[in-house]
């Protein structure tokens, strides 16, 4: 259930897109575990954002750069030399995957091939994780939750390029990387599809919970665009912790994880976004309030759900936060943040507590 903490101690880790919220909020937990982090990406896109909030830069050795960037990126890489690279570096909004499908294909496509393609080329041991999204597959919009053979796809501009950095994953898998030859190129592959993570410090706009809290603290009320819509809402912990265990396994037995990893709250988390809404309503108080965004919007998916059993049986892996209290914690983070308080100490006391969770199994 929960990290193997002597594992991470003095291991080097290459994370892309360490500057963005779930970024942030790694970052600080491989310190915390002792791990060396070079982090690569762009500058945040939001002000504000975590990674100037909690002070990231100064626990990480911090590279600015474009995964498009192939030669610096080579580089970089070949720098740090790393056990574990985790690939978080993307374009995460649908929304503006639609006002710019270029730079959404660019970034999550050949952002992907070129993180593999250094890997290839350098031909050096490590453990990859190529974080996608729970929005790589084809969504039939059904009651029950996706297991990872299920069919790749999309819809959107988003989800097909999360869809596709999923077949680019495997496609250099069963080319470069087979489980079966891993003593020979010794690199040992894997994929991880998350639900919606949630938790303090995201302004990511067009967010659900960012929307919410920004207008809470401007005493304005939310509006929402799609509130019918089902999500799988979970803690920003929940998958990362997941992403940890699994680099933990690969580095372990490679040939048996190095496959397409679901990590997903379970079904009672799985909420309407009217429900998130007014749960937050509630906990924020002072009047808060949302009321629907009529106007016309790009078409998103209505309904989707993981299935991560398999995470669970093979990992030890489950979620250890309710979402109800999840709410509650990141609630607790932006009020925090609205008293002026040190965010960097208040993110990783919530690591700590969440820690001691997932210690605990419950």
């Amino acid at each position: 259930m929960t990290l193997n903490r002597s594992f991470w101690q003095g291991r080097q880790v290459f994370l892309t897109g360490h500057t963005g919220f779930k970024g942030s909020w790694l970052s600080l937990w491989l310190n915390a575990l002792g791990a060396n982090v070079t982090g690569f990406a762009l500058d945040p896109l939001t002000r504000p954002n975590l990674f100037e909030q909690a002070q990231v830069a100064s626990v990480v050795r911090s590279i600015h750069g474009d995964i498009r960037d192939f030669p610096r990126l080579k580089n970089a890489i070949s720098e740090c030399a790393p056990d574990v690279v985790i690939h978080m570096a993307a374009q995460s909004v649908v929304r503006r995957g639609y006002e710019d499908p270029i730079e959404n294909y660019s970034s999550n496509v050949m952002g992907t091939v070129h993180v593999l393609e250094v890997v290839r080329q350098l031909k050096q041991s490590c453990v990859v994780v190529n974080v996608t999204s729970d929005k790589c597959y084809e969504n039939r919009e059904w009651l029950w939750g996706y297991r990872e053979n299920e069919p790749m796809g999309g819809r959107d501009p988003y989800s097909s390029s999360k869809g596709c950095a999923e077949l680019i994953t495997t496609a250099y898998q069963r080319s470069f990387f087979p489980p079966e030859l891993i003593a020979e190129h010794g690199v040992a592959l894997a994929s991880a599809r998350a639900g919606n993570a949630i938790g303090g410090g995201d302004w990511t706009s067009h967010q659900l919970i960012p929307d919410l809290m920004r207008a809470f603290l401007t005493g304005q009320p939310c509006l929402i665009r799609n509130p019918s819509s089902f999500r799988p809402w979970q803690f920003v912990l929940e998958p990362l912790r997941g992403y940890l265990m699994l680099a933990e396994r690969l580095t372990e037995n490679g040939s048996r994880f190095a496959s397409g990893w679901n990590f997903g709250p379970v079904d009672a988390d799985v909420k309407s976004v009217s429900w998130i809404a007014d749960e937050a309503t509630r906990l924020w108080g002072n009047h808060a309030s949302w009321s629907l965004d009529s106007a016309v919007h790009p078409e998103e998916a209505r309904a989707l759900k993981l299935d991560a059993s398999k995470a669970d049986a093979y990992l030890h892996w489950r979620p250890v936060l309710p979402l109800q209290r999840a709410l509650t914690w990141i609630v607790e983070w932006y009020r925090a943040f609205q008293g002026g308080a040190d965010l960097r100490q208040f993110t990783l006391k919530q690591i700590e507590r969440y820690e001691a969770l997932a210690q605990n199994g419950c």
